[in-house]
This record gives structure tokens, sequence and C-alpha cells, in this order.
């Protein structure tokens, strides 16, 4: 084992370099290693791997002996710029986990409630639609929508007439054409199921050709689903039901021929302009006339042609997606009989029908609930 170093500063002797003299070895170019303080009652001596001081020198650090290397620089505290990094990016990433977690929460609970940002007449109100079993099907279509498609007979100084409605509320609010119940002086509706209620008139719109008419002590009805009309597409099949003649429930298919027809029927109140007797409610497109005069007074809308078969009686009834979602109240049809006079017997739909956009009527629900009209 070596010695420390004396404190008088002599050495021991060693071997020659050579020159048969003695030499000193030259003193250590760094400072004694010093204990390292690391609290109060702890003190550690740097050490590494030990040697077995067979050279003189000993170990680094270790129990070898020998004089110690120096200890490595202590390692600086970090700046304060990395300091800060580390919870800057914590929060960066607890934001982003916040965002996906309160994002993926809205989604799930507008999605359970149903509830949506904004409202417009395109919002579908719900009702009695088409079961997952039958939809795409006109016969699943004929099944969920017909309880709610009633017949309307409206009774005025001019006559009698009959027509379509559909039922919005449980209570017994009823939509069909204007024209179905204009100056009528008794209105009666009978149900699919037979029963026959009284009706009120609430409001009626002759711009529109829309009408409200409300059941007297109906109650627990099942309601129509009113769909988004501005979602159709010219192709898309749909199904008409109403009774034509008389002849409650018929239901027919078809397609969308074309959007945004410009169809002009008759406004005037009071002249029994209902069907019945085999006449057609009379309008106008692409300025000719169809189904007889449609007088002085009339009004323009845009329509959806189908060329689904309506007949007499099909006024006011609906026009209904594969989804059983109401998207347009039938208004209007073209037959070729009353047009140029040929008997009956070749009366019918030849494919030209016409139908008022649901969110048209939605648009309007407020204003006819008022009873007031444009």
């Amino acid at each position: 084992m070596t010695k420390s170093q004396r404190p008088s500063g002599e050495y021991p002797m060693y071997p020659s370099y050579g020159n048969g003299d003695a030499a000193y070895p030259p003193p250590p170019s760094y400072r004694p290693t010093q204990p390292i303080a690391t609290g109060p009652g702890t003190t550690v001596w740097p050490g590494g791997n030990g040697g077995d001081g067979t050279d003189g020198h000993g170990g680094n650090g270790g129990d070898g002996g020998g004089h110690s290397f120096p200890p490595p620089a202590p390692q600086q505290p970090d700046t304060p710029r990395h300091r800060a990094r580390r919870p800057v990016a914590l929060l960066a990433a607890v934001a982003i986990a916040a965002a996906v977690v309160g994002g993926a929460t809205a989604t799930v609970v507008e999605q359970l409630t149903g509830n949506s940002t904004s409202s417009s007449a395109a919002d579908v109100i719900p009702g009695t639609t088409v079961s997952q079993s039958d939809k795409g099907t006109v016969s699943g279509v004929a099944k969920a929508v017909s309880p709610m498609i009633v017949e309307i007979n409206a009774t005025s100084a001019a006559g009698e007439s009959t027509g379509s409605g559909v039922i919005i509320t449980s209570d017994g609010e009823v939509v069909t054409n204007n024209h179905v119940i204009s100056g009528a002086s008794s209105v009666k509706v009978t149900l699919s199921t037979g029963r026959t209620y009284t009706a009120d008139v609430v409001g009626t719109d002759p711009a529109k050709d829309l009408a409200l008419i409300k059941l007297r002590g109906a109650s627990g009805l099942k309601t129509a689903t009113l769909g988004d009309s501005s979602a159709i597409e010219v192709g898309d099949q749909v199904v008409a039901i109403g009774s034509p003649e008389g002849l409650t429930g018929t239901v027919t298919s078809g397609i969308v021929s074309a959007l945004d027809r410009d169809v002009t029927v008759a406004k005037e109140d009071g002249s029994g302009q209902g069907q019945g007797g085999g006449e057609q409610w009379p309008f106008e497109f692409g300025g000719r006339q169809f189904n007889g005069d449609t007088g002085n007074s009339t009004t323009t809308y845009k329509a959806i042609q189908t060329d689904a078969s309506l007949n007499p009686g099909n006024s006011g009834g609906a026009l209904i997606n594969m989804n059983g979602e109401i998207i347009g109240i039938n208004s209007a049809m073209y037959s070729a009989s009353s047009s140029n006079g040929s008997s009956s017997s070749s009366a019918g739909s030849v494919g030209l029908g016409f139908a008022i956009p649901v969110n048209t009527l939605k648009a309007d629900l407020d204003t006819l609930r008022a009873g007031n009209g444009s």
C-alpha cells in the first residue's frame, strides 16, 4: 500500500529514470480529492472502479489506494427554460386530452338527447316512422303512415268536397290544402279506423294553399313525422297516401320527377273549390291551365313534381319518403279528361302530380296556429 503524502512535503525515494539519480515524482496536476457534502451528517467520498494499488497510484477512487482521480464536474442545474418546458408540454397535453374528451362527451350527449344547436324549417318534427325491418319498402311506409292520413269532407254553400289531411299532433291538429276546406260551413274528418270527428278550421293561408284544422275531443292520436324536403333529390322513391274519390287510405308510389316547379292555383275563398264529383282542382303550369279555369285570384308556389298516381281527393294528403317521413302535401294533379272534355272513363292520373314541400308547411305552422294567413 502506498502512503499518503507527508505533511513536511518529503517524498519517498523512487527508482531512477535512466540517469542513475533518484527522482521525485512530479506533484499532482490537480487538487487532491475532497469529500462531497450532501447534507447534514452525511459525507460521501467520490470513488469509482477500485484498483489494486500495485502501480503505486491505486484505482479510480476505490480501495486500491493511491491518488484518486478528480470527480467529474457536478451537473449544472437546468436553466429556467428547461424547467419550464416540462410544465408547458404537460399543460398542452392536458388541454388536448380535455378537448378530445370534451368533444367526445358533447357528441355522445347530442346523440343521446337528439338535441341540436340550431333550429330551422329543415329540422325533422318527430312522429311515427317505418320500423327498421320494413324501412325502404312501400308496404312498410303504408303500414306506418296510413293511420296518420285522414279523409276530409267539407260542406259549403256550393256543395260538398272531399280531400285528405295529415295528423301532426296527438290532440288532433290536421294539415290540409286551403282549397279543400275553403268556405266550408262544416268539416267532418274520418280516421283510418273509421272513427269520425267534427273539426274546426284553425287557420288558413291561401297564398300557400295550406290550412290547419283541429278535431274536437281528440286525444292519443298517432302523429306523422314531418321530414326535410330540402334533402330530397330527383329520382328518390316516394309514396302517396290519400282518399281519392272517397276511397280512404289509398296508397300509390312513384318517384320525385322534378323539384321547384312553379305551380299556380286558385286563391279565392267561398266558392266550394274542393274536389268531388270527378272534378280536379284547377292549376296552371308553364303558362297553361289544367283541370279548368283557375280564376282571377291565384297564388304560385314552388312544388315537388311526382309521377306517383294522384286523383281527385288526394289533395291535402301526404307525399312520403321511404323512411316514413312526410316530405310534401299533395295539392295538384293533371287530368287529361277534365282538360280535353273526354269521358270520365278515361279520367285518372297521367303521372303529373305536385306537392307543397313540407318545409314550406313547417315554416308556416305558427302562422296557421295563430289563425292568420298571407
